[in-house]
């Protein structure tokens, strides 16, 4: 099996677990087991943790299995790209913000007694162009790295597809949790592209 089919069906496992333990039912069955209160306080963090981790193994293959190079973006559309590349970068860092960094993290929940409060939806900031700008600027991040290789390639177009797949699915718990203040949301709000208008 070449490196590069064992980094595609690798990412492609890392993105099915991340997506099922996401899920209302993996939540569900972690309140049967450990009790309502416990998964409401640990279940983000600990879900966060070990997505971090478990993902660190495809990084180890990706700088470590043989591959070739596909193309380099030549001066000066260099600089345009990296210039892009942070944009995007601090577009990732606001969206973070906006969304509250020690609750997108998990560690704003471990002080709860109970998760029951429903949280509110943002639609300001970055969120009032497009619905999931993490993920838009997760894509232009990866996809203007200046130096293509075949793994890159093919890890890049899995976490790319993940991130549009994510989205929808993302979307279906908001349609739950927010009901018709989500779909008002959802039809003057672009999912991914923002309007140029």
């Amino acid at each position: 099996m070449s490196g590069t089919l064992l980094l595609v069906i690798l990412s492609i496992l890392w993105g099915v677990v991340h997506s099922l333990l996401a899920s209302h039912a993996a939540k569900g069955i972690s309140a049967r087991m450990f009790g309502q209160s416990a998964t409401g306080r640990f279940y983000r963090f600990g879900y966060n943790v070990f997505s971090l981790i478990s993902f660190l193994p495809l990084l180890v293959l990706l700088v470590t299995l043989p591959d070739q190079p596909l193309y380099r973006i030549p001066a000066p559309w260099l600089y345009l790209t990296l210039f892009v590349q942070a944009l995007s970068a601090v577009a990732l860092l606001v969206g973070v913000l906006q969304t509250g960094v020690w609750e997108f993290i998990g560690l704003s929940q471990l002080g709860q007694a109970e998760n029951s409060e429903k949280t509110q939806l943002t639609t300001g900031g970055l969120y009032r162009y497009v619905r999931h700008p993490l993920y838009t600027a997760g894509l232009v991040f990866l996809w203007l790295t200046p130096e293509m290789t075949v793994n890159r390639l093919a890890l890049w177009a899995v976490m790319s597809l993940y991130l549009v797949i994510g989205a929808y699915f993302e979307e279906r718990k908001l349609l739950r949790e927010f009901g018709q203040q989500y779909a008002d949301y959802k039809t003057r709000t672009p999912m991914l592209i923002p309007r140029l208008y």
